[in-house]
């Protein structure tokens, strides 16, 4: 059976690799083209709002969400519609897109105002109206997340940014303060939560003394700096860490009185709320050993990768691999032009010994894996039952609280697949049939 442990001492000692932390965020100038999937949420896709021909601006809604748990797509740029195309995503699907041309002239939506917010419901529509999904990378809408169906005593505000290499929730903290206070207060009075936690890791130590700084003498909210260990930042393991409650299985956090928001997700409700504007840009942070020039840059949200790398100066000769995301739970790209998202940040450019996969060897059932996951799980045995094709007793040791962080990859000394395994064991039990 499933065990409790002590997750806080667990996970893996990932390298940082945070090179870019200190560098400010370059704005990137407007691009050749935008190209905006329909797919960049968790949740129903939405229907191109445009048709080909048509004149759009900057804030204009190009796509409807298709649902409740969706959201609305915009454009990033004032220009023309030049074509409803169907685009391959990173991660293996085809998606309906809208590709636009711009003017030059970057002319807002005339239609763009401030929303009017004076309780959770208007709160939530403003969320919606926003087009805002969470921007740590899990694309799920933020408007569901605003609407809880328990009350809610705990924001958590997640800035442990825990993938190796990635700073630009970092850069958020230092450079837009005043939109991450605006989101967190407006959060915090129409929800009616009284405790605030900044959940910041150890090696941000900037971004820690200035929440600190922001914060002090106000009993309602706390700085709390957690140890720089991977996967700090899982929703779950994180609420766990910061208060000591654990989400039960299947449920969610609201379940155990918690909100949680990443900390450019909340800063980008912020400035909606201050102007109006949805979201149509995203900070990255470029970087990897086949990358020119790593740093942090802001760009039109539907940017052609490509176009974003040769901004950073472009790539090495030994250039061999794009993720889309960080080296732990990223997604491999298989086209330079592919767009950026709204739940992308970071692209990774590796050389072929960085992008080397090693070999797997026996498992010489050392525990490591069991030692590293999160949830307590226990990975070789979970293969043993994958192999058998034994749901029962993968719904017995809960195969489905996985979250696919690769911890267990990462410590394997005989370098096996193991998340790859455990993603596929997950798979079976769905099929199966999870209780």
């Amino acid at each position: 059976m499933f065990a409790k442990l002590k997750r806080a001492a667990q996970g893996a000692r990932v390298p940082h690799h945070k090179g870019t932390s200190g560098t400010a965020t370059v704005q990137m100038p407007l691009p050749t083209r935008i190209v905006l999937p329909m797919q960049q949420h968790i949740g129903a896709p939405c229907t191109p709002a445009v048709k080909k021909g048509d004149q759009v601006y900057v804030g204009t809604v190009v796509g409807r969400a298709g649902g409740f748990v969706s959201a609305d797509i915009h454009s990033g740029v004032s220009g023309t519609v030049q074509s409803i195309d169907s685009v391959h995503m990173p991660g293996g699907a085809h998606s309906a897109a809208v590709v636009i041309v711009p003017d030059g002239s970057q002319t807002p939506d005339p239609a763009l105002k401030p929303p009017v917010v004076t309780d959770a419901a208007s709160l939530a529509q403003a969320a919606r109206d926003c087009g805002l999904v969470g921007l740590g990378g899990a694309g799920f809408p933020t408007a569901v997340k605003l609407a809880p169906k328990t009350p809610i005593d705990t924001l958590i505000i997640n800035g442990a940014e825990c993938e190796p290499y990635i700073t630009s929730d970092e850069r958020e903290f230092l450079e837009s303060s005043e939109t991450v206070m605006r989101g967190v207060k407006a959060v915090r009075e129409h929800l009616n939560i009284g405790t605030v936690i900044f959940a910041i890791e150890r090696n941000k130590p900037q971004a820690i003394d200035l929440m600190f700084s922001l914060t002090q003498g106000d009993a309602a909210y706390k700085v709390q700096p957690l140890d720089s260990r991977y996967p700090q930042g899982a929703e779950k393991v994180l609420i766990e860490t910061v208060t000591g409650r654990e989400v039960p299985r299947g449920g969610l956090p609201a379940d155990v009185g918690v909100l949680v928001m990443n900390v450019t997700t909340v800063s980008a409700l912020g400035k909606y709320l201050d102007t109006g504007m949805p979201l149509v840009t995203k900070r990255l942070t470029v970087d990897g050993d086949a990358v020119n020039k790593p740093q942090n840059v802001e760009v039109i949200i539907g940017t052609p990768i490509a176009e974003v790398l040769e901004f950073c100066g472009g790539v090495k000769d030994d250039f061999a691999k794009l993720l889309m995301g960080g080296p732990m739970m990223g997604t491999a790209v298989a086209d330079v032009n592919s767009p950026v998202l709204k739940q992308n940040n970071a692209l990774l450019c590796f050389g072929e010994k960085a992008a080397h996969i090693p070999v797997p060897g026996p498992c010489i059932r050392c525990g490591r894996c069991i030692e590293a996951c999160p949830m307590g799980l226990s990975p070789v045995e979970i293969a043993g039952a994958f192999q058998k094709g034994d749901v029962a007793a993968l719904n017995e040791m809960m195969v489905d609280l996985c979250m696919g962080c690769g911890s267990c990859t990462f410590v394997c000394p005989a370098k096996r697949p193991v998340c790859q395994t455990m993603n596929l064991a997950k798979a079976m039990q769905k099929k199966g049939g999870a209780k």
